[in-house]
């Protein structure tokens, strides 16, 4: 069983997105899929078959002011509206709806990571957490903490899967694979520190002192899944992904031509699964013609 790990990063992921829709082009099918915040609906938008849709979320949608601005924050307390992006431009009937109908016939495995902002308790949400136009746990996985408020499920309010299982590799083996494609949004040493979130702890412990534990943990968690996806990448048995730089790139930064550059990296990190997957030689375009547009469903 081969798996898929997309860590998120805010607009980062677009580099993501870029991965998945080389694999579209490619008819590259995983069994399992896991997502973390915005690595969550890269996911959904493939298991969709929908190539192209995520990358206009990022270098489109997510410039105007409804979808992310300092306005939301001042009338909602989240710079993203959840609901907008989500719900609004991806139910049916929408801008650009979500073909939930090819998700749930996947044969493919969906989980999205998400942390009880209560209880700090990691939750891995499924398909069956979702039904048509109720993509809640998408927004669950993607709340980021101080910048979003907590986005409730079931009337339970959930933060970003990133302080939960920020790089879940060793869910994804535990849950059976033989081989793990890990994808994440900074080059592969990075190293996380536990400095840049102590100002966030101290915003977010006032209400959510169990979540300002998790976010604590965070950096630890990070470099521990990426060390653990080294190893197994030692061993032949995963495969690692990452941007070799991110251009000065944060989590929200906007930036139409770092945007793309991201994007086009991922498309072209992801012809090293063409060796990793053991497949065919390509006989039609080349990865670095591969432009947003329909494929097939997987």
């Amino acid at each position: 069983m081969t798996g898929v790990v997309d860590v998120g990063g805010g607009l980062r992921d677009i580099f993501g997105a870029g991965v998945f829709d080389y694999c579209l082009g490619r008819g590259i099918r995983f069994d399992y899929c896991i997502g973390v915040s915005a690595g969550s609906a890269n996911i959904a938008s493939y298991l969709g078959g929908q190539s192209g849709r995520n990358y206009k979320f990022y270098t489109e949608y997510a410039f105007r002011r409804r979808y992310m601005s300092l306005g939301n924050f001042i009338r909602t307390g989240s710079y993203i509206n959840m609901d907008y992006a989500y719900g609004e431009l991806s139910k049916k009937g929408g801008e650009s709806p979500l073909d939930f109908g090819r998700i749930k016939s996947s044969a493919s495995a969906m989980k999205v990571v998400a942390m009880n902002a209560l209880t700090g308790e990691t939750v891995y949400f499924d398909k069956s957490d979702m039904c048509q136009d109720d993509y809640s746990i998408l927004m669950a996985s993607s709340s980021i903490p101080v910048v979003c408020r907590p986005y409730s499920v079931r009337g339970v309010p959930y933060f970003d899967g990133g302080l939960a299982d920020p790089v879940p590799v060793r869910r994804a083996f535990g849950s059976g694979c033989d081989k793990v494609v890990v994808i994440l949004t900074k080059p592969r040493d990075f190293v996380r520190s536990q400095e840049s979130d102590l100002r966030l702890v101290r915003l977010l412990r006032r209400r959510y002192p169990k979540s300002a534990e998790q976010l604590l943990l965070r950096y630890k968690k990070y470099n521990d899944g990426v060390a653990l996806a080294k190893k197994c990448e030692e061993e032949g048995r995963a495969l690692i992904l990452a941007p070799e730089d991110t251009f000065g790139m944060r989590t929200l930064t906007k930036s139409r031509e770092t945007l793309d550059r991201m994007y086009r990296m991922g498309v072209g990190a992801a012809a090293a699964l063409d060796d990793f997957l053991g497949l065919p030689e390509r006989s039609g375009q080349a990865a670095a013609k591969i432009r947003p547009g329909p494929a097939a469903s997987v």
